[in-house]
């Protein structure tokens, strides 16, 4: 990680940013696999799990044997920490399913809003190195709570045809039972369009790498909707004298092992701490077994030295992270200056892995600045709000001549006789 010592606020920008991923290519390789999938389905999708995951598949489908057979694969400890994680995320999430009220806008005008669940949603899951079972819960629960109809789950397998167990069991216990074997864009694909095997789906939540979020990206374009745009990783700790540099290293690094692309930044207003901070992730990224990935990710880090948490948390507001430390024992003090974050960890004990497991809060989050205009998943990722109104003839009449004179205003004459024709029978009555 280089470090930068109080660099003036015109250089933040250039400071910002994330690394550059070649769009050009990546559009044109990642294109080529949709329009396939679109073409060939099935056949398209078996050429490419035998291109990029080195495997035969025999059948796209996960049988319900391979299901029952992971559960006994899964170690009763695992099963435990999974459950506890569940019961928080859906206490967390049920507690965001709101009743609206029926609001009289105008005596006789009454309006209301009611949460709709999208029918067929569709989560990829990330299944290389690192098996995502987690985002399973943070995806499978709010789509539970919201009532979707039919949950698409596509994950790549092994080159032995095989799903990581704890996959299949955590899929099951959500109540997915649709679950394929398609990774990478081409998966994603699958659920934007359909093949012969794997449904069609409104809507493709889920993290992956590059290819992922690319054709995530381009089938939106074609009306497909999306939780959010997304990309590497990433990490802001903002630690100031009071923090454990160990806890920060920690967090940094957490972060730093998702992949070569994730990027992490540790800003203080304390250059003995920067020092400490960056001592301790030498130390810890030496014991880590990705330790190569995150060595790279570390490449792409800052470590930037402000005057003082104030100027801090402007930098992170500018950044707008992904995560969001706070390692201080003055954080409840600053969190009415956060604007921009997807997720915000408060003080030296809470750390970014209690959120990305058991605390209850969404993991699928905001990155690459996004974290300015988009919120993380929650249950209103699941639903559509579809408004409704009922004006009796007291409620046209109240109303009824702003529109007229409105409508006349914008010369749209259909919109005031629309109107009008109820004016004149109420009065006729």
């Amino acid at each position: 990680m280089k470090t930068y010592n109080k660099p003036n606020k015109s250089k933040w920008a250039i400071l910002s940013k994330r690394p550059i991923i070649d769009e050009g290519e990546l559009n044109k390789k990642v294109n080529i696999i949709i329009n396939e999938v679109k073409r060939n389905g099935d056949k398209a999708l078996i050429k490419y799990a035998k291109m990029f995951d080195n495997v035969e598949l025999n059948q796209l489908t996960v049988s319900q044997q391979e299901i029952e057979k992971a559960y006994n694969n899964v170690s009763q400890k695992l099963k435990d920490a999974i459950q506890i994680a569940y019961t928080n995320i859906y206490k967390f999430h049920k507690a965001q399913q709101i009743k609206e009220e029926v609001i009289e806008t105008t005596p006789g005008v009454k309006c209301w809003r009611k949460s709709i669940a999208i029918e067929k949603v569709g989560l990829y899951i990330p299944g290389g190195s690192a098996p995502l079972f987690s985002t399973i819960l943070m995806l499978g629960i709010p789509a539970q709570i919201a009532g979707c109809k039919e949950l698409v789950l596509c994950t790549p397998p092994n080159k032995n045809d095989k799903i990581n167990p704890a996959i299949l069991y955590t899929a099951n216990l959500v109540g997915i039972h649709k679950i394929y074997k398609a990774g990478g864009a081409q998966g994603v694909a699958a659920m934007a369009y359909g093949t012969e095997t794997i449904p069609q789906v409104y809507k493709i939540f889920g993290p992956g790498n590059q290819y992922v979020t690319k054709a995530k990206e381009l089938v939106q374009q074609t009306g497909v909707a999306i939780d959010m745009p997304a990309g590497p990783s990433e990490v802001l700790v903002i630690a100031d004298n009071t923090a454990n540099p160990a806890f920060v290293a920690a967090d940094l690094l957490s972060q730093a092992e998702h992949g070569a692309d994730s990027q992490v930044i540790l800003l203080s207003d304390d250059e003995n701490m920067i020092k400490q901070c960056l001592k301790e992730v030498n130390i810890q990224v030496a014991l880590l077994p990705r330790k190569e990935i995150a060595l790279k990710a570390l490449v792409n880090s800052k470590a930037i030295i402000l005057n003082d948490l104030n100027k801090c948390i402007s930098f992170s507001n500018q950044y707008a992270p992904e995560h969001l430390i706070i390692a201080s024992l003055k954080a409840n003090e600053l969190v009415d200056k956060i604007t921009n974050a997807g997720s915000v960890f408060l003080g030296n004990y809470s750390c970014e892995s209690a959120g990305d497991y058991a605390s209850g809060t969404n993991h699928t989050l905001p990155t690459n600045g996004y974290a300015k205009n988009y919120s993380g998943v929650s249950l209103d990722s699941f639903v559509k709000k579809i408004t409704f109104q009922k004006l009796s003839k007291e409620g046209i009449k109240n109303i009824g001549k702003s529109i007229e004179i409105m409508a006349e205003a914008e010369e749209l004459m259909a919109h005031k006789n629309a109107v009008t024709l109820r004016l004149k029978e109420i009065n006729n009555d």
